[in-house]
């Protein structure tokens, strides 16, 4: 019998530039996407009847119900599995868990059925999906659709932390008073050292940040505590929020930051990650 695991990264948006909105009310990105060493696990099985189980440490209130997009992506497949979803990411939180669930499920369903073609309604998932398939820094555009895998990015090393609040998403696009930004640069840095990219970064935005702390203002605070860490060169917000990351020139700088962070706020979800 064939049994699929596929890891499910977390999703961070280094940069997150809003920059229209369609007249069918989507709003249009400019994002640097990149993918973090921890998250989800995803075990597919061949089924007589279709099953679907979350465990793991973040299991609580995650739905196994078709508003999980994991169950609509292997709905998508038509063929009768036992999904086991290990969750370990925050839900709702910036980081695009669910639409990573997604893509590893679909991964994992094409790996038992052997079709190698995405099934239609693919992209119909979620705006991140498809750059979740990809698993791979890019750049990401429109409403999701534009993916353009990035190269010659430096090593990046983060802390993760999340106050354990729920941002919702269409909330936050709401409140962002100006959805006409001006995107990144039409090229983007390569080959710069970690330090210097981190610096490039810092000149660029997340336009949703201002909205995500007007509707929670405790990401300031997650804003704050991160970049207060020792040698912390940049904090930010990943997507809509909650999650806020830090990034460190070195892999040790980040774990020593996570376990101070965690020290001082044992409710918050922290962890230290290196991003590709």
């Amino acid at each position: 019998m064939t049994i699929s695991k596929i890891f499910a990264p977390a999703k961070v948006n280094l940069t997150l530039h809003v920059t229209g909105q369609r007249k069918d009310g989507y709003h249009l990105l400019d994002s640097l996407v990149v993918f973090a060493d921890v998250g989800d696990r995803v075990t597919v099985m061949p089924a007589t009847v279709s099953k679907f189980e979350v465990t793991g440490p973040r299991a609580e209130g995650v739905p196994t119900d078709e508003t999980n997009l994991a169950v609509r992506a292997a709905a998508l497949f038509d063929v009768p599995v036992h999904i086991v979803l290990s969750k370990h990411l925050p839900t709702a939180a910036g980081i695009g868990g669910g639409s990573s669930d997604a893509a590893a499920t679909v991964l994992a369903l094409s790996e038992i059925t052997g079709n190698t073609r995405l099934p239609e309604g693919v992209t119909g998932l979620g705006a991140d999906v498809r750059v979740c398939l990809l698993r791979h820094a890019a750049r990401m555009r429109g409403i999701g659709e534009d993916v353009a895998p990035c190269s010659g990015l430096p090593p990046l090393f983060a802390v993760l932390a999340n106050p354990g609040v729920d941002v919702a998403t269409p909330a936050v696009f709401k409140a962002l008073p100006n959805k006409a930004n001006p995107p990144m640069p039409k090229r983007l840095p390569q080959g710069l050292k970690t330090r210097a990219f981190i610096d490039w970064l810092a000149s660029q935005r997340n336009d949703l940040e201002a909205p995500a702390i007007a509707h929670a203002p405790i990401i300031a605070d997650v804003l704050a505590a991160l970049t207060a860490l020792p040698d912390a060169r940049l904090a930010r917000m990943s997507g809509s929020g909650a999650t806020c990351f830090a990034l460190f020139e070195t892999e040790q700088a980040a774990q020593n930051a996570a376990r101070l962070v965690a020290d001082q706020q044992p409710d918050w979800w922290v962890e230290p990650a290196r991003l590709s």
